[in-house]
C-alpha cells in the first residue's frame, strides 16, 4: 500500500476529475465520521512534529478552509504545521498544480517532515421519502369528529400535504500523511461526510475528527496543549 507522494496525487486528480472538496463542504443535518484508517508498520510512533497540510482542490475557499482547520487541529497538539496554500499561492488561469519536486524541495528546504493531504475521491446521490403529516387518531379523544364542520376544518390541510421524496449527498474523503524525507505514505484514512450543511462547519469537523485519528493511531502526540 505503499505509495509515493507524486503517484499519489497523480491518481487522485485522476480519479477526482470533479472540483476537488468544493462539492463536500457545500451541501443540509450533517454528519461527518472516519470509515477507516491505515498506518504502515514501518512509522515511528509520534514522529512528525512539522507538518505541511495540503488540500488537493482549485476552489481557493475551500482550500483555504480545509487548510486553516488542519493547521489549528495540528497546532493543538503542539504541531508546526504549515499551510501549502502559503507555500504555494493560487495562480490565476493556472490550469494544473505547481511541480511536485519543486513542491517536494520546497517543503525539505523549510525543514517540514511530513504532507498531510486531503481530497475527495467518491460522492453519492441517496434519495429518501420524506413522509407528509397523515396518522390515524382514535375517535373518541378528539372533539373535531363530533361534526364535518370540524373534521372538515382539521383534515383538509393535514390530508394535503403529502410526504416526498428528497436526495442527500453522501462524499467520500481521503486523507494521507507522507513522510517528506522518503516520499512514502505512512498513514491513510477514509472519511464520510453526510449532507454538510457549510463551509465552515464541515471543514472544522473534518480536521477535528482527522487529526484525532492522527493521534490515536499515534502518528502524531496525544496531548492536547491547553
Amino acid at each position: 500500500m505503499t505509495l509515493s507522494l507524486s503517484k499519489a496525487i497523480t491518481r487522485i486528480a485522476l480519479a477526482a476529475a470533479m472540483p476537488i472538496l468544493s462539492l463536500f463542504l457545500y451541501g443540509c443535518a450533517s454528519s461527518t465520521q472516519i470509515t477507516g484508517s491505515w498506518k504502515s508498520p514501518e512509522a515511528l510512533p509520534q514522529q512528525y512534529q512539522r507538518i505541511v497540510v495540503a488540500a488537493l482542490t482549485d476552489n481557493v475557499l475551500a482550500r483555504q478552509e480545509v487548510e486553516n482547520d488542519l493547521q489549528a487541529q495540528l497546532r493543538l497538539r503542539g504541531i508546526e504545521a504549515s499551510k501549502s496554500i502559503d507555500l504555494f499561492p493560487p495562480s490565476a488561469g493556472a490550469k494544473t498544480g505547481p511541480d511536485v519536486n519543486l513542491l517536494l524541495d520546497r517543503i525539505k528546504e523549510n525543514g517540514h517532515d511530513a504532507i498531510l493531504t486531503a481530497a475527495l475521491v467518491d460522492e453519492k446521490t441517496e434519495t429518501r421519502y420524506v413522509p407528509g403529516n397523515v396518522g390515524y387518531r382514535p375517535m373518541t379523544r378528539f372533539m373535531w369528529y363530533g361534526s364535518f364542520r370540524g373534521y372538515y376544518t382539521y383534515w383538509y390541510p393535514t390530508l394535503y400535504d403529502p410526504g416526498y421524496y428528497t436526495e442527500d449527498k453522501v462524499y467520500y474523503l481521503e486523507t494521507n500523511l507522507y513522510d517528506a524525507q522518503t516520499d512514502k505514505l505512512v498513514w491513510a484514512a477514509q472519511s464520510r461526510s453526510y449532507s454538510p450543511g457549510s463551509l465552515r462547519r464541515a471543514a472544522a469537523k473534518f480536521a477535528e475528527i482527522t487529526v484525532q485519528k492522527m493521534s490515536e493511531d499515534n502518528v502524531i502526540s496525544a496531548q492536547i496543549r491547553q
